[in-house]
């Protein structure tokens, strides 16, 4: 077995200090054994205090193959079935379709294969939300599909907030508890957290960090985050629980140690049956495959799919199983090569990790599959500072034509009164549109601080400046029915880079008696 690299600490500094990541965790297991598990950098900028091996941070999506363990549990005690309906233990819940509401099983939550579009209902939580997690289940009755369901792969999050809602209607437990202690105790992650009242209980846990004073998300200078605004816990099942690089070590353990827990003795104590292993690890709907340019080309995968949590493809020709994550600030990424009895996590205090992070993933397989070593971090920064660029490119060409159409417009076609109202979307809910002087207003109602002043675009459409300035700008355009009052409100984000989850373009808002 191959060791660590020798020189992985002063490459890790490097690329943190090149791309602007304040603190990263990393944990390597090899053939069960925990080989690296170390904080890097600091929690925060302008602190001293040091990223350590139990310092948490936020897991965003990779916390969905901790629900799915979950589910796996309650699949051994023989409490459900992966094929089991939905309705067999959740009555009320409800799809758009009832068809699909009566056939879709467990198993369909899990793998972006229900028809919903990219993202459908993140809005729901994201960046926050005052809903309850069976509130938003509730609201996915109102989310028309984008294709029929089962017929192919799109990424959501609210079907995760459905298994956390079953896991606590076959449990009688809430998914924060039951994860807690069905999950973490037994496999001996005792630092890690499920809920926020935990989380900022816990002094040593970073900081987020985002450049958001550029023109895109992602430009400009790297600033320190509100984490209390960050984390919408209705959707944690989804994305919001909080490890440490000694915990990520022992669950990546068990997991290439298909359900066995590390101090098993004699005894055989396992969190879950390899059986269960068996299914979470294996592809049940194929994904896309993007082929990325030169020189990350050799990267793309010959076969990509989806499995209970995981993220299954090829690399050099062995299956990697792994999944990525990042929630307002933070990232992660974790990784396993079952062929070699080896893997490794990853997470990051910065929304820049993203480059260490998928450079490092990659130059770690080549180490362990014996292959040549290439810079990869610098190739996926280079690869960043394209889609940058291009982003910046299509918002000079956006800017210029709204230039010279504005010109020509000077003001809305309606007085500003014209526009306030009360107005709702199915799934979403309420969004009022006042008037504050000589401006407008927007406000998400189900989202605190989610608000903006509306400044005038062109035409009917009014450009957002939110009061939280994490959150994506967008465009909100006004449509007149035949006497002039507005019929609809349609949105879409500003940038082209923006995050999937702010699935404006869903939304068909329209006025309320």
């Amino acid at each position: 077995m191959a060791e660590v690299p020798i020189d992985f600490d002063a490459h890790m500094e490097a690329a943190m200090h090149q791309y602007g990541v304040p603190g990263m965790a990393v944990s390597i297991v090899e053939d069960g054994k925990t080989v690296l598990a170390k904080g890097y950098g600091v929690r925060k900028l302008g602190s001293q205090e040091l990223v350590d091996a139990d310092t948490l941070f936020v897991l965003g999506s990779t916390t969905k193959a901790f629900t799915s363990a979950a589910l796996a549990i309650l699949v051994d005690e023989g409490k459900i079935g992966w094929d089991d309906k939905v309705t067999d233990h959740l009555p009320g819940f409800q799809m758009y379709d009832p068809w699909v509401t009566r056939e879709i099983t467990i198993r369909d939550l899990l793998v972006h294969r229900s028809g919903l579009g990219l993202g459908a209902g993140d809005l729901l939580f994201v960046p926050r939300t005052l809903r309850t997690r069976a509130e938003a289940v509730h609201a996915l009755r109102y989310i028309k599909p984008a294709t029929s369901f089962r017929s192919g792969y799109a990424y959501d999050n609210v079907l995760y907030m459905v298994a956390g809602q079953l896991i606590e209607a076959v449990s009688g437990q809430r998914w924060e508890d039951f994860v807690r202690e069905h999950v973490l105790k037994p496999a001996g992650m005792n630092h890690s957290t499920t809920d926020e009242v935990d989380h900022f209980a816990t002094s040593d846990r970073v900081q987020p960090h985002a450049r958001l004073d550029g023109r895109i998300r992602g430009m400009g200078h790297l600033e320190m985050l509100d984490e209390r605004q960050g984390l919408p816990q209705a959707a944690a099942p989804a994305g919001l629980l909080a490890s440490s690089a000694n915990d990520m070590a022992r669950w990546l353990a068990i997991q290439l140690n298909h359900g066995a827990l590390p101090q098993a003795g004699k005894d055989g104590a396992r969190l879950f049956s390899e059986a269960a292993s068996q299914e979470m690890w294996t592809p049940q709907v194929l994904t896309p495959i993007s082929k990325y340019p030169a020189p990350l080309d050799a990267l793309t995968p010959q076969f990509s799919a989806y499995a209970l949590g995981w993220d299954v493809e090829d690399y050099r020709g062995i299956t990697i199983l792994e999944h990525g994550g990042a929630v307002l600030g933070e990232q992660s990424l974790v990784v396993l090569l079952p062929s070699r009895n080896v893997g490794f996590a990853m997470q990051a205090n910065s929304e820049d990790g993203g480059v260490v992070m998928k450079g490092l993933m990659y130059e770690l397989l080549d180490h362990y599959l014996g292959a040549p070593h290439h810079h990869w971090v610098a190739d996926f920064g280079a690869f960043k500072k394209q889609r940058q660029a291009a982003a910046i490119v299509a918002l000079d060409a956006m800017d210029l034509a709204q230039a010279k159409i504005k010109a020509g417009s000077g003001k809305p076609p309606l007085p500003l009164s014209g526009y306030v109202g009360k107005y709702a979307d199915p799934w979403y809910g309420p969004i009022d549109v006042s008037q504050d002087k000589a401006r407008l207003r927007i406000d998400f109602t189900k989202t605190p601080n989610m608000a903006a002043t509306l400044e005038y675009w062109q035409y009917d459409t009014f450009r957002t400046v939110w009061d939280d300035k994490g959150i994506e700008p967008a465009y909100v355009t006004f449509a007149l029915d035949a006497s002039g009052k507005v019929s609809r409100i349609n949105m879409k984000s500003v940038s082209p880079l923006a995050d999937f989850s702010y699935d404006f373009q869903d939304l068909v808002i329209t006025p309320q008696p």
